[in-house]
């Protein structure tokens, strides 16, 4: 299966990044901790070329804290600078403004060198929709600068953030790629809201989570659903759910729609505990 999603508005974005990357020294990617990889947008790799890149692995407190440490030391293996951050907490933006500036600092000293008056960084800020980019832009700058939204495509036009003199950002639209090729980067990001709800069905999507959470989670459905990680028959899960939860239609009859937003709602809003979606292994074996 391959899931198409190209609006004409992520064509002309990703057209307006092309042409202003030249203005920036280098680029902040944000990415979703559960789903680093899934989350990243290989379209994006093909314009970037060789600019300097550094990786913010975004809602760290929503996430799996070991394998969050096992994809900051993939990203590190790969030259990439990466930080995992919770955008409310304080002393995380600090951490990221702080390594902007020394990303920045080369630029700036060759601008010494020259004998002119150093600018400040400029950087570009980059993720696909729904990611925590304007949360991000407006704790940064330290006042509402970004539209934020829990829907994808709030932002739908570049601007530039003056971080006090440290830096600046030029915040951009969020851009998913053409298709996904492989089905499970769709689901994960369905999973966790960067796509809209209505490209995949939820029921879909939710029975894709168990399936994964059977597998590398079960303490979490059993405490939450009392689910044990045996039962292979997905209508008898959501059956069981659907009774927990009171999902119920009039008869007794288990709405499914209404349990699959239930399992979904549960694991966006942290519910479940800190989960991540995929490992630097999965990702490899893949491959």
């Amino acid at each position: 299966m391959t899931i198409q999603w190209f609006p004409g508005h992520m064509a002309k974005a990703k057209r307006e990044v092309q042409e202003k990357l030249k203005l920036v020294d280098f680029v902040i990617e944000l990415v979703d901790a559960r789903s680093p990889y899934s989350s990243q947008n290989p379209m994006l790799h093909q314009v970037l070329n060789q600019k300097q890149k550094m990786v913010l692995m975004m809602k760290k407190d929503l996430a799996d804290q070991s394998r969050t440490d096992a994809w900051i030391h993939w990203y590190e293996s790969q030259g990439i600078r990466a930080i995992a951050i919770n955008a409310q907490n304080q002393k995380d933006i600090q951490k990221v403004i702080q390594t902007a500036k020394e990303l920045g600092q080369e630029k700036v000293q060759k601008q010494i060198n020259k004998g002119l008056r150093p600018r400040a960084a400029r950087a570009m800020i980059i993720g696909i929709p729904n990611v925590g980019k304007s949360t991000l832009i407006n704790r940064v700058a330290k006042k509402k600068i970004a539209k934020t939204g829990d829907k994808p495509g709030v932002t739908t036009a570049q601007q530039w953030i003056k971080v006090k003199k440290d830096f600046e950002l030029l915040d951009t639209p969020g851009i998913l790629w053409p298709k996904f090729e492989d089905q499970n980067v769709g689901y994960r990001l369905a999973a966790l809201g960067t796509i809209k709800d209505n490209i995949l069905p939820i029921p879909d999507v939710a029975a894709y989570f168990i399936r994964f959470a059977q597998e590398h989670y079960p303490e979490v459905l059993e405490e939450r659903y009392d689910l044990t990680p045996d039962i292979e028959d997905m209508e008898e899960v959501f059956d069981r759910i659907g009774k927990k939860r009171g999902c119920l239609e009039s008869g007794g009859r288990i709405n499914y729609d209404k349990v699959a937003e239930v399992i979904i709602r549960d694991l966006r809003g942290g519910k479940l505990g800190q989960l991540t979606l995929e490992t630097p292994e999965m990702i490899e074996d893949n491959e």
